[in-house]
């Protein structure tokens, strides 16, 4: 009986680690949904205090971003390198920098300079902590715990919405335009802190870890995640799989595998260009659009980071259960819907009722349960063990990349076409998810890293 009953107290206690170290690891996540919401709060008054032009406003938000594809194409080649863990620990002290940095310039150029240092932070932390979760992470509970990262994103972002509405709150329009913007990016230190200080307790990737030869340091993490015999079992087929694999990023131009990059690389940029971070970077500016004053605007942008972050929790449900490709599927075609119906709206002027609001929270949920989470677990689990980090890479520059452009082009778009075009573009690009998910993207749910990298081979 004693036998019997101890696999099952095992694996509680494998969990327990697995979904601890997964947290922690997940906190990059928490960094990147600050920086995605700080800066809606803090543009309006950014824009008063330097008269920025309507180019300058998109590149104040886009600045972050242009450090975030310099880490992102930096972090493979690194993580291959040094380790995913002490990426991760750099990563943490470039946030911090970046984030005092960005409450203290007393020039327009000063600010950008410190929103690219913690940008190269964000590219590092958005690539590395999905790859790594999705590294330890026992196949069943993988899609869940590297949608951790999304959670802990979109949770980021909703705090940050209150912060920046009390922070907002605290003075009048003179001390907000002075002092008060400069208080929300300096907030961006703390958790940048804790996410440095935790870094230290968890463990090396092990499947890094046999790659460097160094397979009796993984053991032990193994055994806490799979137990003893599971343990060595995955030690075996990792090692199998480094041997059938050439180390040259070639190889991901092979047959099959070339297939790969291309669908980690389109929903990669089908992640952005769907519309989600012109929504979540300029919400408030949205909102005026339809109307709303100053602090009617911030109150619904609340409402969307709510939205944002309840959805999320459903998607970790889900994503074991129903699996990537139908989720995308389904979300990819609410926000086709939804899109149409804001442009719509802003075509015809009917904007002065709850309707837009309503459809951009439709649209949010429809992201957050869709895109949002499963781009990020796909692009962790879908490239071979030798070559993930760089590879992996690739895909998330491209991501970065794509959210410079629609970041950086949405406020000109908005001023010479109007809102009505610029939803019914994203619309459009909503629809041709659907299309490409339903014709080229695999279902990876259930299987382990070494059967997704097999199932490619086949093609």
């Amino acid at each position: 009986m004693e036998a019997a009953i101890q696999p099952p107290a095992t694996e509680r206690v494998s969990m327990k680690f697995v979904t601890l170290v997964s947290i922690v690891a997940a906190l990059g996540g928490l960094l990147f949904g600050f920086d995605t919401a700080v800066v809606s709060g803090a543009i309006g008054f950014m824009e008063e205090k330097f008269a920025l032009s309507q180019v300058q406003v998109g590149w104040a938000v886009s600045c972050l971003i242009v450090g975030c594809v310099v880490g992102a194409a930096m972090s493979g080649v690194a993580s291959d390198r040094f380790g995913r863990k002490k990426v991760l620990i750099v990563a943490a002290l470039l946030f911090v920098v970046g984030s005092v940095g960005s409450a203290f310039p007393t020039t327009f150029t000063g600010y950008i300079i410190a929103r690219m240092i913690g940008g190269i932070g964000i590219g590092f932390t958005s690539t590395l902590c999905p790859l790594y979760n999705a590294e330890i992470a026992p196949a069943k509970y993988r899609g869940r715990l590297v949608a951790l990262n999304q959670l802990a994103t979109v949770t980021g972002i909703f705090i940050t919405y209150f912060i920046n509405s009390a922070i907002a709150g605290y003075g009048d329009h003179a001390w907000d335009i002075e002092n008060g913007w400069r208080w929300m990016f300096g907030v961006g230190a703390i958790p940048g802190l804790l996410f440095l200080v935790l870094l230290f307790f968890v463990p090396e990737s092990p499947r890094w870890l046999i790659k460097q030869g160094r397979a009796a340091e993984s053991l032990p993490i193994l055994v806490r995640i799979h137990g003893e015999e599971g343990a060595r079992q995955e030690v075996l087929d990792i090692k199998a799989s480094f041997k059938e694999e050439n180390s040259s990023l070639r190889q991901l131009f092979s047959p099959g595998l070339r297939l790969a990059l291309i669908v980690g690389v389109v929903i990669a940029v089908l992640q952005q260009v769907t519309g989600i971070n012109a929504v979540m970077y300029y919400a408030p500016e949205i909102f005026k659009e339809t109307g709303a004053g100053t602090n009617a605007s911030l109150y619904q942008t609340i409402l969307v980071g709510l939205i944002n972050f309840l959805f999320t929790i459903l998607s970790l449900w889900l994503i074991d259960k129903v699996g990537r490709k139908a989720l995308l599927l389904v979300g990819s075609a609410s926000m086709t819907v939804c899109l149409a119906v804001i442009g719509m709206a802003f075509h015809t002027g009917h904007t002065s009722g709850p309707l837009v609001l309503i459809f951009i929270l439709l649209y949010v949920a429809s992201f957050a349960v869709s895109l949002g989470p499963v781009v990020w677990v796909m692009l962790s689990e879908i490239f071979p063990n030798r070559i993930r980090g760089r590879a992996t890479a690739i895909a998330s520059m491209a991501l970065w990349a794509a959210d410079y452009v629609v970041s950086q082009s949405f406020p000109p778009m908005l001023d010479s076409f109007g809102a009505a075009s610029t939803f019914w573009v994203f619309g459009f690009m909503s629809l041709f998810t659907v299309l490409f998910t339903w014709r080229v993207v695999p279902e990876t749910k259930g299987r382990s890293l070494e059967e997704i990298e097999s199932l490619w081979a086949k093609k």
